[in-house]
């Protein structure tokens, strides 16, 4: 696939800023992929959020994975109902990211949505997204704030259905800002993509977990990015069966965010100026944080060899020069402290105490921003 090198050179250009809101003037067409596996129970409600959005034009591409419970009969009672709704239906179950680009090969549409079927749009949230697109055509991605919720959907929060502004970064510092901190932002249901965008890149990759971040850094190596504040874009639900939430580790996370890097920069984003000293950075950046986050749980009481020795490998793979660094220097006195390390030691306290800090501080930085750090 060859890059657009205007789109390069407008997102290589300029400077994050920070816009004042305009209202929609045009009522483009946004397609909704829904990608449902074995949630019936939750179908009905989330496409119900796209149905009800106003100020835009939506339909909704519902693929069941072969779910053994009554997704396809729901899904073939709302496309019934509504002719915006349109069924795929899998034989056999071929995973998530097969499951979307299956539906994204018949989504047609000004801008593409991705949304889980136990997850929700908020109401206007389409309408606010696509604004920023609408006024500011390098834009590729725009997205927002989620509310998390395990159980019933919670009451929409008072003053949060309007935008306070619109914080738009050319793509490729957002993506240097994430290659900088080795984390993703975004959770999925938040997400706005402009679909000339997505033909351009592709679809998502065949990553286990990850498939969505590399998509959305993907994107941002050829346009730019915006995050709209003030308001929740959706509603994402948290319970035991969702994909998020099996047997995804500290070391298993690191993993899969590793492979979202080497991923992305085998592909397409390999062409990207800069696109090497990108990769390299963010893969010292996992190696920083794997070390890090194996640290901090020895300060805590609560690592174990097996765990340790993971996030040590994971580190090594990613950067081997770390061993160098004084991270691992750090990890290493631990590791090696006489009688063991105990987090009652004063050093093992006190670093606990300013990690503890410092990811409150990452936290409210994203409520508020779209960003645990990096320019906002």
């Amino acid at each position: 696939m060859t890059a657009d090198r205007s789109t390069l050179a407008r997102t290589r250009s300029g400077r994050v800023r920070h816009i004042v809101p305009v209202a929609l003037r045009t009522r483009p067409h946004v397609a909704v992929v829904v990608p449902c596996f074995n949630y019936g129970r939750f179908l009905r409600a989330a496409v119900g959020s796209v149905l009800t959005q106003p100020g835009v034009d939506v339909s909704v591409v519902v693929v069941d994975d072969a779910s053994t419970d009554d997704s396809l009969e729901v899904a073939r009672s709302l496309a019934a109902a509504d002719p915006r709704v349109q069924v795929i239906a899998h034989g056999s179950n071929r995973g998530p990211v097969e499951t979307f680009n299956d539906g994204l090969a018949a989504a047609r549409g000004d801008y593409l949505v991705r949304l889980d079927a136990d997850d929700l749009l908020t109401p206007g949230s389409l309408a606010r997204a696509v604004a920023v697109a609408e006024a500011l055509p390098d834009v590729g991605l725009v997205y927002g704030h989620p509310v998390h919720f395990h159980g019933d959907p919670p009451p929409l929060r008072r003053g949060r259905d309007r935008a306070s502004g619109w914080t738009v970064w050319p793509g490729t510092q957002w993506l240097a800002d994430r290659c900088a901190d080795g984390t993703n932002v975004i959770t999925s249901p938040e997400v706005v993509m402009r679909m000339s965008v997505v033909e351009r890149v592709g679809g998502q990759q065949p990553l286990a977990h990850t498939h969505d971040m590399e998509m959305w850094f993907r994107i941002a190596a050829f346009a730019d990015v915006a995050y709209v504040r003030g308001c929740d874009q959706a509603l994402h639900r948290e319970h035991a069966d969702s994909l998020s939430a099996r047997q995804v580790d500290d070391v298993k996370d690191l993993e899969q965010r590793l492979e979202a890097f080497e991923v992305l920069f085998a592909g397409v984003v390999r062409e990207v100026p800069g696109a090497s000293v990108l990769r390299s950075t963010a893969l010292r950046a996992v190696a920083l944080r794997a070390l890090e986050i194996a640290s901090h749980r020895l300060d805590r009481g609560r690592a174990s060899d097996s765990v340790t020795q993971g996030l040590a490998s994971v580190a090594l793979r990613a950067w081997p020069e770390v061993v160098g660094q004084p991270a691992w220097a750090r990890l290493q006195r631990r590791l090696q402290a006489p009688g063991g390390w105990s987090p009652r030691r004063p050093a093992a306290v006190l670093a606990s105490a300013a990690s503890r800090v410092e990811a409150e501080r990452a936290v409210r930085r994203w409520h508020r921003h779209g960003v645990y750090g990096g320019t906002r």
